[in-house]
């Protein structure tokens, strides 16, 4: 199945277990079941009428009946929002998620740089423990703490052996020794795809997230030759606009669906 997405395309980085069954993709991380992104089906089109049924039973067969779940996660390939027949999807109970994809060949400062802040690559297991800190800062409060914890350090464990293997980077934002923003870049193909960008509640509104995408994309360009450089993001969310404020541009719309009976 021939992804036209750059969104979708670059989410696959992150998955070991892609499986490609025609007009779907079976994506599976088995170690982290609690990981909702690594483990959904990917359609070729968005759902038709009496979409809902043939897609459950395929959720049920190629997911949820390999592995403890609680969730149900669908999406499909497009660039421009296509929505299809989601009225069926939201009556029972599952959330319609839209992200924008945003892409740049070149980041550029922020207007308002923070230039207290140390952008360095992750060198220690210390560093790598502040990350994880971070993160669940960082997290969405409707996720229960002790399962986020369990799925994010999960998660974290996977970025660095991606990075250990070389195929990206996790970069830190220091004030002194004190870790206050993070996030990923990993790579394939001459693509460069930021994960998880996230700054501690208590240092937002500085300039720290627009100078961490920044320079960490000048690292990634410099050193892995990335190309084209991608994020993904509410586009409702504040994050967006201070993407778009170092030089991303909004390129593609995406559209799925989303449901989690235990969160």
């Amino acid at each position: 199945m021939e992804l036209r997405s750059l969104g979708y395309r670059t989410d696959l980085f992150f998955c070991p277990l892609v499986t490609d069954r025609g007009s779907y993709l079976v994506v599976r991380t088995p170690d982290n079941p609690g990981y909702h992104w690594g483990n959904f089906l990917l359609f070729d089109r968005p759902p038709g009428p009496g979409a809902l049924e043939a897609w459950f039973a395929a959720f049920e067969t190629e997911i949820a009946s390999k592995q403890a779940t609680d969730h149900r996660a669908l999406a499909w390939d497009g660039v421009a929002g296509e929505m299809g027949d989601v009225q069926p999807f939201v009556e029972q109970g599952m959330d319609l998620e839209r992200s924008v994809v945003l892409t740049s060949e070149s980041p550029r400062p922020p207007p308002r740089p923070q230039d207290t802040v140390t952008v360095r690559p992750l060198t220690s297991a210390a560093d790598w423990d502040q990350a994880l800190e971070n993160q669940i800062a960082c997290r969405d409060l409707r996720y229960e703490l002790g399962k986020y914890r369990a799925f994010k350090q999960n998660q974290m464990q996977r970025y660095r052996a991606l990075s250990e293997a070389g195929k990206g980077t996790w970069f830190g934002g220091f004030l002194g020794d004190r870790l206050v923003a993070d996030l990923g870049i990993y790579h394939a193909q001459g693509i460069g795809r930021y994960q998880a960008v996230g700054t501690h509640p208590a240092h937002r509104r500085q300039g720290i997230c627009g100078t961490l995408v920044h320079q960490a994309g000048a690292y990634a360009r410099a050193q892995f030759g990335v190309k084209t450089l991608v994020l993904v993001a509410d586009p409702d969310d504040q994050a967006a606009r201070v993407y778009q404020s170092v030089g991303f541009a909004p390129t593609e719309q995406i559209v799925a669906l989303h449901s989690c009976s235990n969160c």
